[in-house]
């Protein structure tokens, strides 16, 4: 009877199937893998921890969380953050502790696509990792930096994972005709496009080979050839450069495109990702970032475009909504520049970060109660649209002691223009405000 059940069983994906059962057969990933590399000294310390790893899709990062927990015994628990919320981070959390109760195994949460968690749902696990009842896996393919809390960041080692190069593909491309494909060969020109196609995605590599198979058994082929290939994969064979630029030099690219006013490169570089596969939603989240980082508010109208376009995309899907995307990266390429704010917002961040907690000073300070007003909050307080102007002449914002900064320094482009002529005649107005008090 257990034979018969297991003949209804389906047979595991080829990805699964082929799946690496110990470091020493991973393919890539040399540069964290290799002797004396990190995440080899990782599985030879006999310590775990909490890592994030971070790198395009099919490179192997679920299969790395997985052999972590094979080489420390310890308990595996995934968990997706596309389809998990915080009653799953909890229920893991549960398990984790009855695991520990009951047999003294450690736990790995592993937490795919992590970057896909907000705020709150971070938050949840993060006081176990901190206590040190879970490990914490993530996998992600945006960075860290900008989706992911300091507060994880600083408790979770990153390790950037790249693409698989040619040569790799190649060696995947053998272990899978090796041990999966008997009796099928492919040309020389075959097998070139394919591992075009799959540009460094090992589990892309994996599922073609496994579509081709399926299609060369029914039809009683057992070589494929590029006219096979047209034949059976259609529309889903997009095109790549035989040397499979990375994605993220793509995304570069088009991100240099625009911050250098070039519309048809950057709209080229557009086309070239959607051409190759890449996700619009993706696309559309970059093309937001460009218009605050590089456009800002030289043309605050970018910001606005940029997110109608996103919104374009999400009512209408490919490929009417890609045109949306399209006149986004044109208009963001045509548009006057300034990074004044990315660069104001940085320094800010690098000046809160090295400076102490300073006071709020007493006339800034909020007096909704007898007691605070008795203990002069708000006393003194200047309400600029009271003053001549609107506007508080010589007034201080900052906390008292606090040495003089200026973050924010408008260019001479685009609405930018103006806002610096305004800031210098506050400017002016503040200083001579001041020597009047002198």
């Amino acid at each position: 009877m257990g034979d018969l059940f297991a003949a209804n069983q389906p047979a595991a994906p080829l990805a699964e199937r082929l799946r690496p059962r110990h470091i020493d057969e991973v393919i890539g990933q040399s540069h964290l893998l290799g002797g004396g590399k990190p995440l080899r000294l990782a599985f030879q310390s006999g310590k775990l921890h909490s890592m994030i790893l971070w790198g395009p899709p099919g490179v192997g990062k679920t299969t790395l969380a997985r052999l972590m927990a094979s080489a420390f015994d310890a308990e595996f628990v995934p968990l997706s953050a596309v389809l998990s919320g915080v009653k799953d981070i909890r229920e893991a959390i549960a398990q984790a502790e009855l695991t520990l109760q009951q047999s003294g195994r450690h736990t790995i949460l592993f937490v795919d696509e992590v970057h896909r968690f907000n705020k709150s749902q971070q938050d949840a696990f993060l006081p176990f990792v901190e206590q040190g009842l879970v490990t914490f896996i993530g996998a992600t393919t945006e960075n860290p930096s900008f989706e992911l809390n300091n507060a994880l960041l600083s408790r979770a080692q990153v390790y950037v994972l790249q693409s698989l190069s040619e040569a790799e593909m190649g060696q995947l491309f053998e272990r899978v005709q090796r041990e999966a494909l008997p009796g099928i060969s492919f040309d020389a020109a075959a097998r070139e496009r394919i591992i075009g196609y799959a540009d460094g995605d090992a589990r892309r590599l994996l599922n073609v080979l496994e579509q081709l198979q399926t299609a060369a058994q029914a039809a009683g082929v057992s070589n494929i050839d590029v006219a096979f290939l047209d034949n059976t994969l259609a529309q889903k064979l997009r095109r790549f450069d035989k040397g499979g630029e990375a994605f993220y030099d793509q995304i570069s690219a088009l991100h240099k495109s625009v911050r250098g006013s070039n519309p048809d490169a950057a709209l080229y570089w557009l086309v070239r990702m959607l051409d190759g596969g890449a996700d619009p939603r993706y696309l559309a989240r970059r093309i937001v970032r460009m218009a605050w980082e590089d456009i800002g508010l030289a043309d605050p109208r970018a910001m606005q475009l940029c997110n109608d376009a996103a919104a374009t995309y999400e009512r209408l899907g490919s490929p009417e909504g890609e045109l949306a995307l399209a006149q986004a990266v044109l208009y963001l390429a045509v548009s006057a520049k300034s990074n004044a704010g990315y660069v104001a917002y940085n320094a800010a961040r690098a000046f809160v970060s090295q400076d102490g907690s300073r006071e709020v000073p007493l006339h800034l300070r909020n007096a909704p109660t007898k007691l605070m007003k008795q203990l002069d909050y708000g006393k003194d307080y200047r309400y600029a649209h009271d003053e001549a102007g609107g506007y508080a002449a010589g007034e201080n914002y900052f906390p008292d002691g606090m040495p003089e900064v200026s973050f924010y320094e408008p260019t001479g482009r685009g609405l930018e223009a103006k806002i610096a002529e305004k800031l210098a005649h506050l400017r002016e107005l503040d200083a001579k405000a001041k020597n009047k008090k002198g």
